[in-house]
């Protein structure tokens, strides 16, 4: 993949987009997950997984562009490749992989889309999906996003202005140590697994949808399955950061 623009999206971490070098799209499903090859120091070779962050309308065809979030880690060996690429830089990766994805079967009535830090880029990939479906089914969406600061919140205003155009779409950031001074209605102070339940899960019309922070994941699906929610309409996805 090479290098087309980079930015950053909080100040820890970026957001790359790349184009395929052999000039080819990259089919995939919003929620798969591409693997960056890399070698340590010592010239061991490893991957790194990321969540697609690309937004694209699949029913046009395959998508033109690679985008990614990526975190930074002080002395990481991926965090030094993606800080040393150039623009035009090119770097080595495998898939998409994945099946943390909206399932084409699914008839439920809403979507809990609950993630921390970078674990919201594949919700953002899904937003085309998730208009469609709200037109062709009605159904309603809450987002619950958690950060530690308004600055760490990733996309938060894609999210926000996706939610002001779409009233059956609920983007609610959780920030854990410090609260903007004008907040939205729908800012919590807290983590999001100590406010999941003010959302009242019900497995009669509810999927629920956990990407992030392990501790995170494995406290909300403990308590969704407290609510009732079986394991088949709890889907997982844990990051775990490693230098």
């Amino acid at each position: 993949m090479r290098l087309v623009s980079r930015r950053m999206l909080a100040p820890s971490v970026g957001h790359y987009a790349f184009s395929r070098a052999d000039g080819q799209p990259l089919d995939f499903v919003p929620g798969q997950f591409i693997q960056v090859h890399f070698h340590y120091a010592d010239g061991t070779a490893t991957k790194r997984s990321y969540s697609l962050a690309t937004i694209h309308d699949h029913a046009l065809g395959p998508g033109e562009q690679v985008e990614i979030a990526v975190s930074f880690v002080a002395g990481g060996a991926a965090t030094a490749l993606f800080e040393n690429l150039p623009e035009g830089g090119e770097i080595q990766a495998s898939g998409p992989y994945g099946r943390f994805c909206l399932m084409p079967g699914d008839s439920n009535r809403r979507y809990l889309l609950i993630a921390t830090g970078t674990g919201v880029t594949p919700y953002r990939a899904m937003l085309p999906q998730i208009e469609k479906l709200i037109g062709e089914r009605g159904i309603e969406v809450v987002v619950l996003q958690g950060a530690r600061t308004p600055v760490e919140l990733l996309y938060g205003d894609e999210f926000r202005a996706f939610a002001d155009a779409h009233s059956s779409f609920r983007y609610v950031p959780c920030l854990s140590r410090e609260m903007p001074s004008n907040p939205h209605p729908d800012v919590r102070h807290g983590y999001v697994q100590q406010h999941l339940a003010e959302f009242a899960p019900n497995p009669e019309t509810d999927i629920a949808y956990l990407c992030g922070n392990p501790n995170m994941v494995d406290a909300c699906f403990e308590s969704l399955k407290e609510a009732g929610l079986p394991v088949p309409q709890i889907r997982r996805e844990k990051y775990v950061s490693s230098k």
